[in-house]
């Protein structure tokens, strides 16, 4: 028997909520897998949302692609004209392009691209916390986002003085309920002219790798370059910013993980694995569709529903972790859905750790006796990737 969701779901996706939705995720997992009033099917236990991450039953191509109406489509990529991403794609497609955006980023053909960044990571956390003004500081706009901006810049070779260009079109693009076409269509017209640049004139960056490389599934075209570099750009810093920012409100709201992390500088690793599990930067995947029946959870979704699988409360499950709804660094059980699973397990995963690490680890010194100047802060209106837009606090 399914049973309607709508009620529950809509009060999480409604911003007035946004603070706080895990009572809304407790009362989500009632019903295992539930079906909203447009037929979309919402998972939101940890144990199905898992299965229905490995289950080759599920797609993530776009529903109106995959029915032939791709203007019906809010794909951002496809708005523009750019073939989709490989977030958006199903084998073999999907492998292809994975492959070929991983080659100069990880192992095992660029095994150190990450762990190299680690002494500029450093510096960069430095220099922004030295440059903070006092005695108040809004730790996202003067920490938690310029980093992952700057680290993402480097790694793809985007010019770093054209940040505020972008960030406007990745706004217009994030906060608006209907994506501002103009807005991409600059994003992507800039992101074209950027590859094309670097196919000229390649550096040693990600990008000029990207637009260079002659592995053996072949070159990227042009469209699917600025495609993935979209996604990269997008991808790259957004969701770190969330990350970060939920874990500095973490350590502010309870201060005897910082005090501990103070004394012990190792905390921070199982400390970031925790905000993953407690707070994750992305609450729910929303763009699944099943391209068959599949019984679960007690009910059948039916071939061509949409499928939204909610991380954030599967992260909360009760059956999966003992005792969910406390931050707790040194639990045993770390597995967890912050990142996904599957095939789409967060491409950026190890980059991510790493500036929530040192970036965390840097902070925790300088929020030594600090307080919030606003709790709850004020979020992000987005429902999927959840997290502070401001965190005010005087040092």
């Amino acid at each position: 028997m399914t049973t309607s969701v709508s009620s529950v779901f809509s009060a999480v996706l409604d911003p007035v909520n946004r603070h706080d939705p895990y009572p809304l995720y407790t009362a989500l997992r009632r019903t295992p897998v539930g079906v909203e009033t447009d037929g979309t099917y919402v998972v939101s236990t940890f144990r199905e949302i898992s299965a229905l991450l490995h289950d080759p039953r599920v797609s993530s191509v776009d529903r109106d692609e995959a029915a032939g109406d791709s203007a019906a489509s809010d794909d951002i990529h496809r708005l523009v004209g750019l073939p989709p991403s490989f977030l958006r794609q199903d084998p073999p497609g999907h492998d292809r392009m994975r492959r070929l955006a991983m080659r100069p980023f990880g192992p095992p053909h660029s095994p150190h691209r990450v762990a190299d960044l680690q002494p500029s990571l450093e510096d960069i956390a430095a220099g922004l916390i030295s440059e903070f003004p006092s005695p108040t500081v809004d730790l996202v706009d003067q920490f938690a986002y310029p980093l992952p901006v700057r680290v993402i810049c480097t790694l793809l070779g985007v010019p770093l003085a054209d940040e505020p260009r972008f960030r406007a079109w990745i706004d217009a693009a994030l906060t608006a309920v209907i994506p501002d076409r103009g807005a991409l269509g600059d994003l992507a017209h800039y992101l074209g002219d950027l590859v094309d640049r670097r196919m000229a004139e390649p550096g040693d960056d990600m990008l000029s790798a990207l637009a260079t490389d002659d592995g053996p599934d072949g070159r990227m075209t042009r469209a699917e370059l600025v495609s993935t570099a979209m996604l990269l750009l997008i991808a790259g810093h957004e969701t770190t910013v969330n990350l970060i920012a939920n874990g500095s409100l973490i350590l502010l709201r309870q201060p005897l993980w910082l005090e501990r992390m103070l004394a012990d500088p190792g905390l921070v690793v199982p400390f970031v694995e925790e905000v993953l599990r407690f707070d994750p930067p992305v609450q729910m995947l929303t763009w699944r569709r099943a391209l068959a029946d599949i019984p679960i959870g007690g009910t059948t979704i039916p071939k061509g529903a949409a499928i939204t699988l909610v991380l954030a409360s599967g992260n909360r499950d009760p059956e999966h972790f003992t005792d969910p709804d406390r931050f707790d660094p040194d639990r045993r059980q770390v597995q967890h859905l912050g990142f996904g699973d599957g095939i789409h397990y967060c491409y950026g995963a190890p980059l991510a750790r790493l500036e929530a690490q040192l970036a965390l680890q840097a902070l925790a010194p300088a929020l030594s006796g600090a307080r919030l100047l606003e709790d709850p802060p004020e979020y992000r209106i987005s429902a999927v990737l959840r997290g502070p837009r401001h965190l005010r606090v005087t040092l």
